[in-house]
């Protein structure tokens, strides 16, 4: 038999359109969260049982068949936060919306420069502070774990939120765009082994929620006034005010056609 040529119908686009922004609104909603890992391991296999099929090698084959329904039953269990998470989004109408961070970058330049200018007051004085940048991953279940405040971001107003013995101060602080979403969150804590004793909760939480999120950190020691910046489940320590402002202007700005952050002034 021949090919025959079948034609393509305007409704044929439609339907191409509509599939492939579905798929592409589920890798960014899975993007920084651990069922990238999850998805990589079910490929993997896949990939596996195709080679065993080819080569005939029937002992592996039979192996991996019978792992299809151990994985038809461990998957649901696996992904219950992300699938939970996906249905609370659908009903809110928020699983294929832009990024919750998606602001001008002239206003993300200001909210940088607010932040930095708040966590030089507080490491002068010693005062901890924890402070969640949101970007691509929705940090909603953290945020109703703490004070809804939806104010819009100034160095005083974080400077007040990290006050000792203050309502709002013992918790992380999530920053939505230009927004201090809300204060005195409650994060993961990182399971990591690797870390040095001397750093507490508050780094252990900085890191948590960036092993769980693609959202970057700036933490200020209470005890040695110590800034660090965590992303992608590192932390990085000692930071001058310099470094970690060029830091944030490079995970949180926009890239130029050239792959380069465009970079904002706003004073000295």
């Amino acid at each position: 038999m021949g090919w025959r040529c079948v034609p393509v119908r305007f409704q044929d686009y439609i339907d191409i359109l509509i599939i492939a922004y579905v798929i592409y609104r589920l890798f960014v909603w899975i993007r920084g969260t651990r069922a990238v890992q999850l998805i990589k391991g079910i490929i993997i296999l896949v990939v596996a049982m195709i080679v065993a099929e080819w080569l005939q090698l029937y002992t592996i084959r039979w192996i991996l068949r019978n792992l299809q329904t151990m994985l038809l039953v461990a998957l649901p269990v696996v992904f219950q936060p992300e699938l939970r998470r996906a249905l609370e989004q659908i009903g809110r109408g928020r699983l294929f919306s832009q990024s919750f961070s998606a602001i001008p970058e002239e206003d993300m330049g200001k909210v940088i420069q607010e932040i930095i200018k708040a966590v030089r007051v507080l490491a002068r004085n010693k005062i901890g502070a924890l402070i969640v940048i949101e970007r691509e991953t929705g940090l909603n279940d953290y945020v109703e774990s703490g004070i809804r405040i939806n104010g819009v971001i100034t160095s005083e107003f974080l400077i007040n939120i990290f006050i000792p013995n203050t309502p709002l101060h013992d918790g992380a602080a999530i920053v939505r765009g230009d927004r201090v979403l809300a204060a005195g969150t409650f994060l993961p804590l990182t399971e990591s082994q690797d870390l040095s004793t001397e750093l507490g909760t508050r780094h252990r939480a900085a890191l948590g929620i960036t092993e769980h999120s693609d959202a970057v950190v700036v933490v200020v020691s209470e005890e040695t006034g110590i800034l660090s910046l965590a992303h992608a489940g590192k932390l990085t320590r000692y930071l001058d005010e310099t470094t970690l402002k060029d830091m944030l202007h490079e995970l949180c700005l926009p890239k130029d056609s050239t792959g380069n952050t465009r970079f904002w002034q706003w004073g000295k």
